[in-house]
């Protein structure tokens, strides 16, 4: 009797010849499943693509706004903002350039699709927030030693103005969920959303008391915030580079469930990783009892993708085997 290897995406099969058994290339031993397929993810992301678009026009001209409002109004924590989103600014548009590319599906090259562009996208991103939180710093430590003047007012009126843009475009980014690479661009402009809260709470501090220290230290607590996110972001970004195991996964959870299929004796040979934060990749083995006919394949099969699924595993690929076949990946 031969052993199946199941994969739920029309993916090539992945073999092994460590396994000593055979394959059912046949209708029946191949499961597709359109849930789980990239036509899927192309409507999940188009919407990411149309925000990121309205981000980077907002960005770019708020941008504008800052440095002159900065300048006029003589803030280092507007300028440090202003740095930051020029920064944001060069960041979403990468991101935009490199969300295009996740979509295109697999080919010869790429038998996965494109989906780590997304994830390339997130490291570009939190680089650069990296680097012009430490140019913020640079420039804010000389104004807090000696601090100056500055026109309260106008941050006032910038704060106010600051908060509306970056506020309405955060909201646009998080109505659609969205992978780690809209995830960081999201969660920059949340950052620039609280740090113009401070911004309008530190002019009104400074209007009534004139400590115009209060300035230089909004300007290091954005980019102490900013960076601290960004580190953490790149972390993420790195962990899905090197395939990690995601981290809401629970292998023992998952064995647990398969291991009360009927007719499974053994599950081994299990990895699992994430193309991009939301698209998860699992590989098992799993061994029938003795006694298992072509009937108890196909309803173990059928139960396993099924008990996957509902553990957010989009690409599944299993690979059946008979009690007593030789496979040296058993005690992997």
């Amino acid at each position: 009797m031969e052993a199946k290897h199941e994969h739920d995406h029309g993916s090539p099969h992945h073999h092994s010849p460590a396994c000593n058994h055979s394959h059912d290339h046949s209708p029946d031993g191949h499961h597709h499943s359109q849930d789980g397929h990239d036509h899927g993810g192309l409507n999940h992301v188009h919407p990411v693509v149309s925000n990121l678009k309205l981000a980077l026009a907002l960005n770019l001209f708020f941008t504008i706004i800052e440095f002159v409002g900065g300048a006029m109004t003589n803030s280092v924590a507007i300028l440090s903002d202003a740095i930051h989103d020029l920064g944001d600014s060069i960041a979403i548009g990468t991101a935009l350039w490199l969300e295009k590319h996740s979509l295109k599906g697999r080919n010869g090259a790429y038998s996965y699709g494109n989906r780590r562009y997304s994830i390339l996208a997130a490291t570009i991103t939190s680089v650069i927030l990296i680097a012009g939180s430490v140019l913020i710093v640079y420039t804010s430590v000389p104004r807090l030693l000696h601090p100056e003047t500055v026109h309260t007012e106008g941050m006032f009126w910038l704060a106010i103005i600051g908060l509306s843009f970056n506020g309405f475009t955060a909201w646009k980014l998080s109505r659609n969920g969205g992978s780690l690479n809209q995830k960081a661009i999201m969660l920059h402009l949340m950052e620039d959303v609280l740090g113009w809260a401070a911004v309008l709470l530190g002019s009104l501090i400074m209007y009534f008391t004139k400590w115009y220290w209060i300035d230089p230290v909004l300007s290091l607590g954005i980019a102490a915030y900013v960076l601290y996110n960004a580190l953490k972001n790149l972390g993420a970004a790195g962990k899905i580079f090197m395939q990690a195991v995601p981290a809401r996964f629970d292998e023992n959870e998952i064995t647990a469930a398969l291991m009360k299929i009927p007719m499974v004796n053994n599950i081994h040979d299990l990895h699992v990783w994430t193309m991009d934060g939301e698209f998860n990749v699992l590989t098992t083995h799993i061994v029938l009892k003795s006694g298992s006919d072509i009937a108890d394949m196909q309803e173990v099969r059928k139960l396993a993708l099924k008990i996957l699924t509902d553990h957010d595993i989009q690409h599944p690929t299993l690979q059946i085997e008979l009690s007593g076949e030789t496979c040296k990946l058993s005690s992997c």
